[in-house]
Order: structure tokens, then sequence, then C-alpha cells
């Protein structure tokens, strides 16, 4: 198998989500061609990206084996491995993450979340520990992911308690730059730079369509 290059990582839980579409119905095997209609991707793209998680190769006649690409694909993202996260800041964001189940379906259990409000107590069946105990939390339980989901002022605060307690990996909804050591993974949810490019697409769209 290949490197995997980001754009590829980044498209592997759409294959997957899809796949396990097809194995409910009972689809025992899927073309590379049916797949990149459903992505507006090339059939080349998709054998492509398979070829760099998975030896199984696709047939002509058959084409791939759905259950195959499922297994290798959970397999190569960590699905099937369960990890324990952290959840500091219980705000609107913080709710809806929290009412997400699907989490555990790719491999994320947020089994404690943090406020300094005294007053939230319970979040969609999630306890609301105080703040005060994320550093003894962490430690205790041996949990290396923590998500931040606070105001921009405090996150630099909670990435660093977070680190100091032995989390590994960020994954940072806050709107800023997170000064971070080298050995420690994040992940940034911009949602302006998400909007801006949305933003433009609709432009080019619209633009094109005016000229047609």
């Amino acid at each position: 198998m290949s490197s995997i290059s980001k754009e590829t990582l980044q498209r592997l839980p759409a294959y997957l989500r899809h796949l396990k579409e097809l194995q409910k119905q009972g689809v025992e095997n899927v073309a590379s061609k049916a797949i990149a209609k459903v992505f507006n991707y090339t059939s080349v793209q998709v054998r492509k990206d398979f070829a760099s998680i998975s030896e199984e190769a696709g047939k002509p006649k058959t084409g791939f084996s759905v259950n195959r690409l499922v297994k290798d694909i959970a397999e190569f993202l960590g699905y099937n491995n369960i990890n324990e996260a952290v959840l500091v800041g219980v705000g609107n964001l913080g709710h809806a993450l929290l009412s997400y189940s699907g989490f555990k379906d790719y491999g994320l259990d947020i089994v404690g979340a943090f406020d300094i409000n005294p007053n939230i107590k319970l979040v969609h069946g999630h306890k609301i520990y105080n703040l005060s105990k994320l550093e003894s939390f962490i430690k205790r339980f041996n949990i290396l992911i923590g998500i931040i989901a606070v105001p921009k002022d405090s996150a630099q605060d909670i990435c660093d308690l977070m680190i100091g307690a032995g989390i590994k990996a960020i994954w940072n909804f806050s709107p800023c730059n997170l000064v971070i050591p080298e050995n420690i993974a994040i992940i940034n949810e911009d949602m302006a730079s998400s909007l801006a490019l949305l933003s433009q697409r609709l432009s080019k769209i619209l633009k094109k369509e005016k000229n047609q």
C-alpha cells in the first residue's frame, strides 16, 4: 500500500458511510464507477484511494468486496478502537457535541464533560463535572483526547491544562490558534474558514449561472 494523502484521508469517512449503507442493503460487491458516481469523483481516484489503505483488488466484473473495504477502512481510521475523550465547555456547541450519539461509530467516546458553571449538572445523559476536576480525571482514566469548546479567551489555558495532565490529541472548536508542543496532535475546526469557503463556492456558482 502506498502512503496516504490528506485529501484521501478526508474522503475515507464518506466512503465508509456509503459502504455501510450498501452492507445494510445486502450488497456484496460494488464497482469503483458506482462509488465515483455517488461522490462525483473519477473511478480512477476511487481505486487509488482504496489502494492506499487496502490490499483488496477490485475485479473487472464484480468490483470490490464491500465487507472487506468496510473492514479495512474502519481499521485504518482506528474506528475499531474506541478512544475515550474529555470535553471542556458545555455551552451551545458543547451541548450539540454531547447530543451526538454517532461518535462511537467513529471510535470516539466522550467519557467526561467539564464546565465552570456549577448549575450545569447533566446534559444529554452526560454528568457535567466542575473544571477543577479535569486534571485528576484525565490522569486517573488515562485520557488521551481533549475536546475544547470554550470561548477563545480561555482556550489556551484549557489546552495547557489538558496537555499538562497527559492529553496527546486535541480537537479544538474555539476560534483561535493554540500554541502546542510538537508531540501533540491537533485539529482545529474553523467554522469561519469553512463558511468563507462555502461562500466562495456559492459566488462561483452564481457567477457561472449568470454568464450562461
